[in-house]
């Protein structure tokens, strides 16, 4: 059965049959009245190990899915509610899945949690359980197929997600329609899930704060670097070096059209290790034969140490930097491409984030009107 096909009963069935399985044979799991301090829970699961006197009960609220919104507005009211009654109260979400970001709010409010793709952790005092398994980093195939939902993933989104990251609130859904070329219908819809996901928040509808850092991170889940872009291996006989110092001899026509991103570009401003593929993002009207050309550069199928990246979007191209001569990514694609990309790319990325963090006034604009955009392709 798909995940999302699970009735309540059939997810609380299934639910108690994959924590049976975790606690193992000396365990009792069973099913028990809901009492009346627990109104709204829908079910009350005792834990039992054989031989043993103690025991301890959750209360389950099952969900079909859990927003980081809902653990705000819903469950954490009515945690607190009945830890009142009884501070040792235990509470169990269940669900199809879980997203990354819905668990550690769990976690760090002491819920604990089950999903159906093997996310789970569970935390009681007596008798001790300490269970903690990982499973699904993304929702399954099945409970995203013909949903209407609008994602982070695709251009769009990731035209939207720099605008966000990049300039301060306030702002509304229209300004950023306006200046990031897409219709306020899709930027409305994709505002509503990152309010969802507590990425963005809002009074009425004026944006009032953006958690840039996490927002990069949820893009960069579903925009992977090297499937997001097309791109060809290149080979460098002279050192990647010597690539280097003929990307600041390129006519004006090729600079504006080639930007460096990923280690190389890292290293600049989060040094962890030297060495890596030089990642240079292609406008599609450079020819990559004639660039490859300028810069002394041979097509491989594999051992490359250039990668020629052609992107979607020419939002890659925005706030470019000028770093010794040669074009960079903005330091928020920067931190997309590198936390979305292989290897320790998502470590330098992390670092990337750090060094943002330090000193928004840098690269962080108060207005949309402070930015410099470009017609999009």
């Amino acid at each position: 059965m798909d995940t999302e096909d699970y009735t309540p009963d059939a997810l609380l069935q299934e639910g108690l049959r994959r924590l049976a399985d975790l606690l193992g044979p000396t365990w009792n799991v069973g099913l028990r009245p809901v009492h009346e301090g627990a109104r709204g829970v829908d079910a009350l699961v005792e834990l039992k190990p054989e031989g043993d006197g103690t025991f301890t009960q959750l209360l389950v609220e099952l969900k079909r899915s859990v927003t980081p919104r809902m653990i705000e507005e819903v469950l954490l009211p009515r945690v607190d509610l009945l830890r009142q009654v009884n501070h040792y109260t235990n509470l169990l979400v269940m669900a199809p899945w879980l997203s990354l970001k819905t668990q550690q709010m769990l976690r760090q409010h002491d819920i604990s949690y089950l999903d159906l793709t093997g996310n789970v952790s569970l935390r009681v005092t007596r008798p001790a359980i300490v269970i903690y398994t990982e499973g699904a980093t993304r929702a399954p195939r099945a409970m995203t197929s013909g949903q209407s939902r609008t994602t982070l993933a695709g251009p769009k989104a990731g035209r939207l997600v720099r605008l966000l990251a990049e300039v301060r609130p306030p702002y509304r859904a229209g300004e950023l329609a306006q200046a990031s070329g897409l219709s306020l219908a899709y930027v409305s819809r994709l505002l509503d899930t990152l309010g969802d996901q507590l990425l963005i928040r809002r009074d009425g509808r004026t944006i009032t704060d953006v958690d840039w850092p996490n927002l990069l991170r949820a893009r960069a889940e579903q925009a992977v670097l090297l499937k997001s872009n097309t791109y060809t291996g290149m080979l460098a006989p002279n050192g990647v070096e010597s690539v280097l110092m003929r990307l600041r001899t390129l006519p004006p026509s090729e600079f504006d059209g080639v930007a460096v991103t990923g280690s190389y570009a890292a290293h600049d401003v989060a040094p962890l290790s030297a060495g890596g593929q030089l990642m240079l993002y292609v406008a599609p009207r450079l020819g990559l034969d004639d660039l490859s050309d300028d810069l002394g550069l041979l097509r491989v199928q594999e051992n490359a140490d250039v990668l020629l990246l052609r992107p979607p979007d020419d939002v890659v191209f925005e706030g470019t930097r000028d770093v010794m001569g040669i074009q960079h990514v903005a330091l928020s694609q920067l931190a997309l491409d590198c936390l979305s990309g292989p290897g320790r790319m998502p470590a330098e990325g992390e670092a990337v984030l750090e060094y943002m963090s330090r000193d928004e006034g840098q690269w962080r604009g108060f207005a949309i009107s402070d930015l410099r955009r470009r017609p999009h392709f």
